[in-house]
């Protein structure tokens, strides 16, 4: 829908300031994350990125992408490296952020 602004065309017009947008970014990364693949954080870097590299090659794997189709089903996969810079900067809220989101989640 081209004529429906986005919520960061919207958080600009109305001059939202940084802890609001922050807010909208820590609500909104749930949907980013979706169903990701978790590993503890002490994993060896050349396995995840061995992880990471066969993820990337299902994704695009014709027989595969054909039994998602099959399925009824969708794949907007994100890339581990996108998903790890967003749980970082989840994760680097400043306290005002925090309250204001146990606040909304009814803590």
């Amino acid at each position: 829908m081209p004529q429906v602004p986005t919520l960061n065309e919207l958080m600009d017009e109305f001059k939202t300031e940084e802890i609001g947008r922050r807010l909208a970014a820590v609500v909104l990364a749930s949907g980013e994350l979706g169903r990701p693949y978790l590993l503890p954080p002490a994993i060896p870097a050349e396995r995840l990125k061995i992880l990471r590299e066969a993820f990337a090659k299902l994704m695009v794997d014709p027989a595969f992408l054909a039994d998602v189709k099959k399925r009824g089903l969708e794949v907007e996969p994100s890339t581990g490296d996108e998903l790890e810079q967003l749980a970082k900067e989840v994760m680097a809220q400043p306290p005002k952020v925090i309250e204001r989101v146990k606040k909304l989640m009814g803590n």
